[in-house]
């Protein structure tokens, strides 16, 4: 298994989480990094991403703001610190590897942890 999120969980309307995705050293030191989330019944839309070295970060507009992604190179773990969260956030959660900065689309990815599951209730 080269990635595993995990630290989903049931959260009221306007709460905080913190998300985690452990990587195999060789996926997280050379692959810019990212988080993707699919609701029920919608496609799997990006939420951020962070690239090799953490310099550069992205995020969809929906999350800007109240989402923040970084990285820790000495435990090849990303993160998604979730504040002010929304009944619509409710969603799996996955984290992503892949070679191209920028990306936005989950087939531009090369590798998928197993997805985290995150409940917003109101």
């Amino acid at each position: 298994v080269q990635l595993q999120a995990f630290g989903g969980g049931l959260v009221q309307a306007g709460g905080s989480l913190r998300l985690s995705c452990a990587a195999s050293e060789r996926t997280f030191s050379s692959n810019n990094m990212a988080w993707f989330r699919q609701a029920p019944g919608k496609e799997r839309e990006f939420v951020a991403a962070i690239s090799w070295n953490g310099d550069r970060t992205s995020y969809a507009d929906s999350v800007k703001g109240r989402f923040t992604i970084s990285r820790d190179s000495a435990k090849n773990t990303m993160y998604l610190q979730m504040s002010s969260l929304e009944v619509d956030d409710t969603a799996v959660y996955y984290c992503a590897a892949g070679r191209y900065w920028g990306a936005t689309r989950a087939y531009d990815y090369d590798y998928w942890g197993q997805g985290t599951k995150v409940t917003v209730s109101s």
